[in-house]
């Protein structure tokens, strides 16, 4: 029973992740400087609904003002902002903080560029609300930033973790596990980069329900493999990896593309988030792999030794039936976005 607490918390954490990913995706605070006193500003956060934002602001130093009426629109589930602003002497040496951000749970990447193309990124957060806009920004500081929001965002990336808790449970034996997630790794590494520097271009709403299938079809193959009639993704779950993380490679180029890159620091920024995201799923794997074995040598020591795989077995089909209960509510909700 103890495995079946372990999956069903899980599987519960995961579900969990939707209903708050509106305040989970960070917010983005774009600044461009286009002359000496001027900058252009974007400001975008996630929406709550139709018509409803999150409720937090940019706080700018004291004789911003705007040189145009602000413009603003709610857009593909975030509210975007955008200004032209004007400060004598410029934003440099000076403090920008974002009001109500430490009411919430989110983030909000900036991103600051001068007129000499030198660019500054900071990460916000609930206990770190404000910074100082640097005169000369460091080009360490975009690394550490992208390296943090690759961690983030497989982290609390429903549909990744998901896929990635069916390879585990498909596979079980801590060899294949390595080989199936290195495959799983090289393969949206791929595609992560042909579609972030452009050389792809796929829409993201048919990739999100093809990655809701993929899980799907993986749920299946643990369902077959435990009844005794393993196919090939049982038999070489690296191969069916590595096709199915081509789509999921897309699915984080599209989390990307949501906060950007910057034009200077564009592979240190695509190489940090892809290292984040895989520092984020080892971590993962690993906390699987090390409590599986934990519980599993908790309950050789309640049943015996003959009945010990068989229970096993049949905590595995219902944890397969779970994903794939979550994994088809999730096709059937994006699939049905498709016809107005």
């Amino acid at each position: 029973m103890t495995r079946l607490f372990l999956i069903l918390g899980m599987l519960g954490a995961l579900l969990g992740c939707p209903a708050r990913s509106d305040e989970l995706r960070p917010g983005y605070l774009e600044i461009h400087q286009t002359a000496s006193d001027t900058y252009s500003m974007l400001f975008k956060i996630p929406a709550l609904g139709e018509d409803l934002r999150l409720g937090i602001y940019v706080a700018l130093p004291e004789g911003t003002y705007d040189a145009a009426p602000p413009r603003a629109a709610f857009n593909n589930g975030a509210y975007v902002e955008r200004r032209t602003i004007r400060r004598d002497g410029g934003l440099a040496g000076h403090t920008i903080a974002i009001r109500g951000l430490s009411a919430t749970s989110t983030d909000v990447l900036v991103r600051i560029e001068t007129l000499g193309g030198a660019m500054q990124t900071e990460r916000l957060a609930p206990a770190r609300t404000s910074f100082v806009v640097e005169a000369t920004p460091h080009a360490g500081d975009v690394a550490a930033s992208y390296l943090r929001l690759g961690v983030e965002h497989i982290l609390f990336g429903f549909d990744h973790l998901l896929f990635v808790l069916a390879l585990i449970i498909l596979v079980r034996n801590w060899r294949r596990v390595a080989l199936t997630i290195t495959a799983f790794t090289v393969a949206h590494s791929l595609t992560l980069a042909a579609a972030t520097l452009g050389f792809v271009s796929v829409p993201v709403p048919p990739i999100e329900a093809a990655i809701a299938l993929s899980i799907m079809l993986v749920a299946v193959e643990i369902v077959k493999a435990r009844r005794g009639s393993p196919s090939l993704a049982a038999r070489r779950p690296w191969l069916v990896a590595f096709c199915f993380g081509l789509l999921h490679g897309f699915g984080f180029a599209g989390a990307l593309a949501e906060v950007g890159l910057p034009h200077h620091a564009i592979p240190i920024a695509l190489l940090f988030f892809n290292l984040g995201v895989e520092i984020g799923q080892l971590a993962f794997v690993a906390a699987v792999l090390a409590a599986a074995s934990m519980f599993r040598r908790a309950i050789a020591l309640r049943l015996k030794p003959a009945l010990v795989q068989p229970a096993v077995d049949r905590l595995d089909m219902f944890a397969a039936y779970a994903i794939g209960a979550m994994a088809a509510f999730s096709l059937i909700e994006r699939t049905s976005a498709f016809f107005p």
